[in-house]
């Protein structure tokens, strides 16, 4: 059997990629290349160029790897680009979602694993987080995950299929073996683009909003180091195949930085001291946000073991300097 992961050859589905070539799972990865890179995926996973809302491209793969579990990353992630184009998230985000969750259960396969994020629950008013708060999602990007989960949800009562649904909070750093990092070059990532800055590869820099109701005024956010984040759905693989039962599980440490924190952190592990420029808040951003996640470690036994901002920049950094020598090296 096989796990086919959408937006595999990303950052947050090349890791997932990753951990389960690591795992001994045969992994087809199903990515249009839109963000991502071939490169990424990891030897020995077959790339299969291509979009989710392709249906009958999902069902082929569907039965020529005799796919048992589909983990979906696909996605646009981008909170102020989603207020700018609404649309474009739901059609991507959502329509695609509902094609490929489609293909899955028509094609037999119970086992799904969802990349949600804490962007469903909007300004919450209340640390940490927890599932049970109300979903209130302030962007179209986190409107867009939560009609996905509604959709996950409805059709796990109606058809036979199963579900894993993590809300991530903000995730961070690279394999700490140094075989993939966030790539992208444009990504909106604090810590991608503060090592970018770090690095000369920006000029400064940009803070958005220091009058937030926090302890420095700039916004607060629970980082998560992506291999950790990875174990989770290796290990909500494992708890679905065993047959649990379809659930929501959040994803991060339980406490949070300021903006201006992880900065300090960049420039402390970076040893450059690089220019800060404050502007005014973006839309669609909630002061602070950080996960109360006790049951993903208690249902799922996840046990997560790289809290360290310092680690996760270091790996971010180190990250960076490596793309760099690719694109040098041509």
């Amino acid at each position: 059997m096989s796990v086919l992961v959408t937006g595999g050859a990303g950052y947050i589905g090349g890791h997932m990629a990753l951990g389960l070539m690591d795992a001994g799972e045969t992994v087809v990865v199903l990515d249009n290349l839109s963000t991502g890179f071939a490169w990424a995926v990891p030897a020995g996973a077959k790339l299969v160029v291509g979009d989710t809302g392709d249906a009958s491209l999902v069902a082929r793969l569907i039965k020529e790897h005799a796919i048992d579990a589909i983990a979906h990353f696909a996605a646009k992630i981008v909170v102020p680009e989603s207020v700018q184009d609404p649309l474009g998230y739901y059609l991507n985000n959502v329509s695609n979602a509902r094609a490929l969750i489609e293909a899955a259960i028509n094609g037999g396969v119970k086992t799904f694993i969802f990349s949600s994020t804490a962007a469903v629950y909007g300004e919450t008013g209340a640390e940490p987080v927890s599932e049970d708060a109300a979903l209130a999602p302030v962007s179209p990007y986190g409107r867009s995950k939560l009609m996905v989960e509604w959709m996950l949800e409805d059709s796990s009562r109606a058809y036979d299929f199963r579900y894993v649904a993590l809300r991530y909070f903000n995730v961070a750093g690279a394999d700490p073996q140094g075989r993939l990092g966030q790539s992208t070059p444009n990504a909106t990532h604090l810590i991608k683009r503060a090592v970018q800055t770090a690095l000369g590869l920006h000029s400064k820099i940009e803070i958005f909003g220091q009058d937030y109701p926090t302890r420095d005024g700039t916004c607060v956010r629970d980082y998560i180091q992506v291999t950790d984040l990875i174990d989770a759905h290796l290990s909500a693989l494992a708890y679905l195949r065993a047959g649990g039962a379809s659930l929501v599980c959040n994803c991060g440490y339980g406490h949070g930085q300021t903006v201006k924190e992880v900065v300090a952190v960049v420039k402390r592990v970076s040893g450059v001291d690089f220019p800060v420029v404050v502007s005014g808040r973006r839309a669609g951003d909630p002061a602070a946000i950080v996960a109360k996640a006790d049951r993903a470690r208690s249902v799922l036994g996840w046990k997560p073991t790289r809290d360290n901002l310092d680690e996760i920049v270091r790996q971010a950094l180190d990250w960076e300097r490596r793309l760099h020598n690719r694109r040098t090296d041509g």
